[in-house]
């Protein structure tokens, strides 16, 4: 029995804003940002109301993405469930920089992480096979936990762009190529098979807004 996963991320941060990295550091939501959450939690209760209701939510542990969940969780009268698994990539140097900061000190690693961003991440980051290895494995997990539910899965941006790479069976290498980024608190649809086994994944959305 297959499961539905709602993956969104998580609200504009003040480093997103400037388009900053943001990784394990814990920067909170701007005012934008919580705006996007009030309306991923408006969503998320014309949902229920129209027939289609969501089962449980699932979130990071990081703050932001934990705050972007809590009117989704009010509006459904659900408890969060939180997965360490979840959180955003470590992104090592990179974090709190723009890609354009670290060019003009590195251009050559800028420019290797442009041409494959998984065989040259950034320096001291975290392998994003690694990264994509995790995800999925606690998707899979979600997914077998509410076999045959509708789950709300709150995380990050390049995470989730890893897992839907890896979910779909494509080369993690291009995950910034296919999946240029996830909008704050848009919703993207996957229906993964509920048993916990690899395989079976399909895109039924991508990147839709929660617009009142």
């Amino acid at each position: 029995m297959s499961t539905t996963l709602l993956l969104a991320r998580h609200g504009q941060t003040l480093w997103h804003a400037e388009n900053r990295y943001a990784g394990v550091s814990d920067i909170g939501l701007t005012d934008e940002g919580r705006a996007q959450a009030v309306r991923l939690g408006w969503w998320a209760g014309r949902q229920a109301a129209a027939g289609t209701p969501i089962d449980a939510v699932w979130t990071s542990t990081v703050p932001r993405a934990i705050a972007t969940a809590e009117p989704a969780c009010r509006a459904l009268n659900l408890v969060p469930n939180r997965e360490h698994d979840l959180r955003e990539c470590d992104f090592g140097v990179m974090e709190g920089r723009t890609l354009s900061e670290f060019e003009s000190v590195d251009p050559t690693a800028a420019a290797a992480f442009r041409a494959d961003p998984v065989v040259n991440p950034f320096p001291n980051a975290e392998d994003p096979r690694t990264a994509a290895t995790r995800a999925t494995t606690a998707l899979h997990r979600i997914a077998s936990s509410h076999e045959g539910g509708r789950v709300l899965v709150v995380a990050h941006n390049t995470l989730l762009r890893l897992a839907l790479c890896d979910l779909l069976s494509i080369p993690l290498s291009d995950y910034r190529r296919v999946f240029p980024a996830l909008r704050n608190a848009a919703v993207s649809e996957i229906r993964l098979p509920g048993d916990g086994g690899g395989g079976g994944a399909a895109l039924l959305s991508l990147n839709v807004p929660c617009e009142r």
